[in-house]
């Protein structure tokens, strides 16, 4: 079992910045790839980014390419998202996932209960 609780969500202008970020318990973190996932108002959720174990690979949607950046420390358990040049179009929950590298929600066996991040303009 891997327990998962975001933070760091907010409201925050377009062109503004925001860190989320997710502390993990449970199994060895180091263990697993994690993974940012988003759902919007009325749509399905979607991949944001996800790294690899050791923090060696990550992989992002075209959407967010060049302005968020993931990252993991995994002495302190945690991942992280970087968020910049936020747009209207990012308003989201955002959610944290464990599980396997890659992009699609099946690969990911635990979820956290989300954080909203509201980006007005």
């Amino acid at each position: 079992q891997v327990q998962l609780v975001e933070s760091g969500g907010g409201l925050v202008q377009a062109g503004g910045s925001l860190r989320l970020s997710c502390a993990a318990s449970g199994r060895t973190f180091s263990s697993t790839s994690m993974g940012w996932f988003r759902q919007a108002p009325g749509k399905e959720r979607e991949f944001v980014a996800t790294i690899s174990r050791s923090g060696s690979s990550t992989l992002y949607a075209d959407s967010v390419k060049g302005r968020f950046t993931i990252s993991r420390d995994n002495a302190k358990n945690t991942v992280y998202l970087q968020m910049n040049n936020l747009k209207p179009e990012d308003t989201a929950v955002y959610y944290c996932a464990a599980g396997l590298y890659g992009s699609l929600i099946a690969k990911y066996d635990y979820w956290g209960q989300g954080t909203q991040v509201t980006v007005s303009s």
